[in-house]
């Protein structure tokens, strides 16, 4: 059956009031004591002109944010504001000389591996490849390495929802990987793309990137492998063109605590979200475009995550960034952190950086569904993990489809 599907209801049933998200240069909320979050709404730091706003916002506790309503999301929202992409900017050589964005290393902390399920099925997000239940594991329990896999040219059309984002930190260009997953607030016409928050935000003290955008299907044709990248031109590497951010999001923790170049507590929330506009004013979605999109998969049972494969164009040696690269992890492990945070997945893979926020699949009801997204790996390359979604991601996402704009 085909990987992509449409939802036709919204992740969360509660209905609020509606309030407007605003979207317009601005940075993020100034910073303070996570020890000091005392209310379950929060204060804004910053009007979306950038001006002072009342009180400093204070970072609530994971349980205060698990309990936050779509208004409290969109006092976060106003506070938190990304400068829409400018239509042009990326020229073929600045995205072949775009960096990769290097993967957070995570921490010196054994994994435990979640019970294996005896009926283990290919994912189907791409070409069919043998998965195992449970990959073998490797020295102190982390799961042997298992070998990328690129996707064969031209791209089958149910693979044309990855892509490539490419942003810009400061005089810096960067890229990451991406997932069009499907909007409950749009059915049949998402323009949204999932990632991780390193990918969109550089972490506490520091603002959201600039000129995001992002590349469905990027390279599907091959016209820049084995070693053509010089001789092609940049409509002929985007079959879809180039979509530029118009909004977006990331965790309240990854702003407030994140050192974008660690692993640490703030990776077990390294999720983003952005809103993506058609280069054709009067085009069709982004979903409509590339033929679907994937649902996400909120508070999946980790024992029905028997078979959960990761997607990306990692960039970083051995790789050069033009392939979409698959690594087939079998029943991910669970990586502790903070107790009240939930444990991240992970997988035995080589990919490296560039790779970072591509979309991790998992089966359900015998189709495709994003699970999580590449957040960290390990000096040696043999692993990758992404966070467990849960509610706070859910309502987050919730609150993003309902009011975007």
């Amino acid at each position: 059956m085909s990987p992509i599907s449409r939802p036709s209801r919204a992740v969360l049933g509660a209905s609020v009031a509606a309030l407007t998200m605003v979207v317009a240069t601005g940075c993020g909320p100034d910073n303070s004591d996570p020890a000091g979050a005392q209310s379950t709404a929060p204060t804004v730091a910053a009007s979306a002109s950038g001006k002072p706003g009342a009180a400093p916002l204070k970072l609530p506790t994971v349980q205060e944010l698990k309990t936050w309503k779509l208004e409290d999301w969109d006092k976060w929202a106003q506070a938190n504001v990304i400068t829409p992409a400018v239509k042009g900017y990326w020229t073929l050589q600045k995205l072949l000389n775009a960096k990769p964005k290097p993967l957070p290393q995570a921490p010196g902390q054994a994994p435990t591996q979640d019970p294996a399920q005896p009926t283990a099925q290919p994912t189907g997000a791409a070409p069919a490849q043998p998965t195992a239940a449970q990959p073998p594991t490797g020295p102190g329990d982390l799961p042997a390495v298992v070998a990328a896999k690129p996707v064969a040219h031209p791209f089958p059309k149910n693979t044309h929802v990855n892509g490539k984002i490419f942003f810009k930190d400061g005089n810096d260009d960067y890229v990451c990987s991406g997932t069009v997953v499907s909007d409950p607030a749009n059915p049949g016409k998402s323009n949204l793309v999932w990632t991780a928050s390193h990918c969109l935000h550089g972490g506490k003290g520091n603002k959201y990137y600039t000129d995001i955008t992002f590349a469905p299907a990027f390279n599907s044709n091959g016209v820049l492998s084995n070693g053509n990248k010089q001789k092609s031109k940049l409509e002929d590497a985007e079959p879809y063109g180039e979509w530029g951010a118009t909004a977006g999001m990331v965790s309240p923790q990854w702003t407030q605590e994140a050192d974008p170049e660690k692993g640490g507590p703030w990776s077990q929330y390294d999720f983003g979200i952005v809103k993506v506009a058609n280069p054709d004013p009067n085009g069709k979605s982004l979903e409509e475009t590339v033929g679907g999109s994937v649902p996400l998969w909120f508070n999946a049972p980790r024992d029905q995550l028997a078979s959960v494969s990761n997607y990306g164009f990692p960039e970083g040696k051995p790789f050069d960034g033009v392939e979409l690269e698959h690594c087939d992890g079998g029943k991910p492990a669970a990586k502790p952190g903070v107790p009240d945070r939930p444990a991240m997945l992970m997988i035995g893979c080589n990919m490296t950086g560039g790779s970072s926020g591509g979309g991790w699949y998992a089966t359900k009801d015998g189709k495709p569904a994003l699970v999580s997204d590449t957040s960290v790996g390990n000096g040696a390359n043999t692993y990758e993990a992404g966070p467990y979604l849960e509610d706070v991601a859910a309502h987050m996402f919730d609150y993003f489809s309902k009011k975007a704009k």
